[in-house]
This record gives structure tokens, C-alpha cells and sequence, in this order.
């Protein structure tokens, strides 16, 4: 099937890529991207003609207002009938609040909560999908390509597949500073450990073995003892909105709050080696920029 691609990031550039080798025509729209089919939504639009298929343009930009902008033009643009997907990691108060902007117009909304990082070109992409059933049944050829198998989920209505997400991401938060905190303890110990064997040790047989801590082995053998790593890990929001949901709702959630509070401390401390440690798993995973320090006596 043919689909626009909104954003060719680190994310869109790479599901793009993935779609067409699983034989779907992929439209691509970024302002910027060298061999963007389009620059605008403007342009965008009048390539995504079916035939009198419902045309799919699938949102990959960043949350908050280049999210809100995308979606107003698509509603002016797109025809009733026609479906928005929104993959990116948006609210899913802004999710139900975009599903019902477009319904006014006739065109059908599904949030995407997508994970999977730049890994996900070869290994494929969890997908925890909400909308309305006819809505995500226009997409699912594109689902059922982007998706490993088993990683794929229709959770319920508009707003429930960033739901989904936020509390996937809320966990992360969770999981990256418990295995940060390990490596840090073990940098600190008051023996001659070596620390990059025994996490290699825990990678086969053991209760804590996961990709995260593949990723950790990976980040240390790339960047021996986190060298030059800045101890900074930003709050990307997902885990806040996590903490506030389960504030709401009653919900104790200890190790989220603690995990996100311990990155709003992370600027304050130069040898935080726990925040090293977030810092580099989130760059093997997602690609996210990490920051270096300042070569010793240079200036900061």
C-alpha cells in the first residue's frame, strides 16, 4: 500500500526504509532530509492519491506543538475517509484531542505508541495501536510490516496506544536507572572487580539478563569505563506523565519516581557515574545525542 511518511529522523528514516523492503511505496515529507519526496504537507498530499483508496499519512515528528501544527494541516488537507497516524511519543490527552479534531472533518485518527530505537530497521518495532477498528484496519498492512512477530497490539480506542507507550517508557526509566546504579556500585567497590566481565556474566542464564543490559555490555566496550560521558540524562516527558497518571489514578509508583527525579538531579553532579550510565544506553538504543565532558583543565 502507499503511505506518507511525516519526518525522516532517526525513527521515520529508518521505518520508511523498512516498509519499502517489505514492498510498500513510501512517500517521505521532511522539510529538511536529503531525498525527501516532499517539503511540505502541501506537497505531500496530492502524492498519497490511492484511486479512491483512504490515503494514510503517518505522522514520525517530535511531541507538543510540531505535532499539534502537523495535524491541523493534515485536517485541512486530507478527505473524509482518510486516516492520520501519529507514531511519535505525543500525550494521550493530545491524542484524544487530535482524534476528535479530525473526526470533525470525516478523517479517522490511530495513535502509535512505536518502540524500537535504531534497531528497529533489522529487528522490527513493538506497536501498542489505538483507534477505532476500521481505522487501524486501513493500516494494518503497514503494522503487520513494521511489527517482529508477537510485537504487535490493537490496546483500544484513540489515545490508548500513547497510553500504552507512556507507561512503556515510564518503565524504561525505571529499568535503565537500576542497572545504571548496579554498574555504579560495581565501579565503586572497594575491589579489583572487573566490572564489564561481570556484567557480560549476567548476559546468559541470569533473572536480570535483558537487551537493555546487552545494550550496557555493548555501551562499555565501545566507551571503556563511560570515559568523557557527560553525566546528563534529559526528561523527555514520558516518565513525568507516567508518575502524574499514577498519581491520578493511586497507583504507587516508587522506582519510576525515584528514576525520574534522579534525572532532574543529573546537571548538578560531575561524577555522577549512574547518569553516565543512563546516558550511554539511551544512545545505544535510541540514538540519542550524549553529552561529553570538557578534556581535563580545558575550559566548561
Amino acid at each position: 500500500m502507499k503511505i506518507g511518511m511525516i519526518g525522516l529522523g532517526k525513527m521515520g528514516g529508518n521505518m520508511a526504509e523498512r516498509l519499502r523492503r517489505h514492498g510498500h511505496e513510501v512517500v517521505g515529507m521532511d522539510p529538511t532530509a536529503p531525498g525527501a519526496d516532499a517539503r511540505t504537507l502541501a506537497e505531500l498530499v496530492p502524492l498519497l492519491d490511492t484511486g479512491g483508496q483512504p490515503r494514510v499519512a503517518w505522522s514520525m515528528v517530535p511531541s507538543g506543538e510540531i505535532t499539534d501544527e502537523t495535524i491541523r494541516g493534515l485536517a485541512e488537507l486530507l478527505s473524509p475517509g482518510d486516516v492520520v497516524v501519529d507514531g511519535g511519543n505525543s500525550n494521550y490527552r493530545d491524542s484524544m484531542r487530535h482524534h476528535d479534531e479530525l473526526a470533525e472533518r470525516g478523517v479517522r485518527f490511530v495513535d502509535c505508541g512505536t518502540s524500537g530505537g535504531v534497531w528497529g530497521l533489522e529487528n522490527g518495532y513493538a506497536l501498542m495501536v489505538g483507534g477505532a477498528d476500521d481505522a487501524v484496519a486501513v493500516v494494518q498492512p503497514v503494522f503487520d510490516a513494521l511489527a517482529p512477530e508477537g510485537g504487535y497490539a490493537h490496546v483500544g480506542p484513540a489515545g490508548s496506544g500513547h497510553y500504552v507507550k507512556m507507561v512503556h517508557n515510564g518503565i524504561e526509566y525505571g529499568l535503565m536507572e537500576a542497572y545504571a546504579e548496579g554498574y555504579a556500585i560495581l565501579d565503586a567497590a572497594p575491589l579489583d572487580i572487573d566490572v564489564p566481565a561481570a556484567l557480560r556474566s549476567w548476559q546468559q542464564g541470569s533473572v536480570v539478563r535483558s537487551w537493555l543490559l546487552d545494550l550496557l555490555v555493548k555501551a562499555l566496550e565501545e566507551t571503556p569505563g563511560l570515559d568523557g560521558i557527560a553525566p546528563v540524562a534529559a526528561d523527555s516527558g514520558e516518565g513525568r506523565w507516567t508518575v502524574v497518571e499514577a498519581i491520578d489514578n493511586g497507583v504507587a509508583a516508587p522506582v519510576i519516581s525515584a528514576a525520574l527525579f534522579a534525572r532532574f538531579v543529573s546537571q548538578r553532579r560531575d561524577d555522577d557515574v549512574t547518569m553516565k550510565a543512563i546516558s550511554a544506553l539511551r544512545n545505544q538504543f535510541g540514538g540519542h545525542a550524549v553529552e561529553h565532558e570538557p578534556p581535563a583543565g580545558g575550559a566548561s
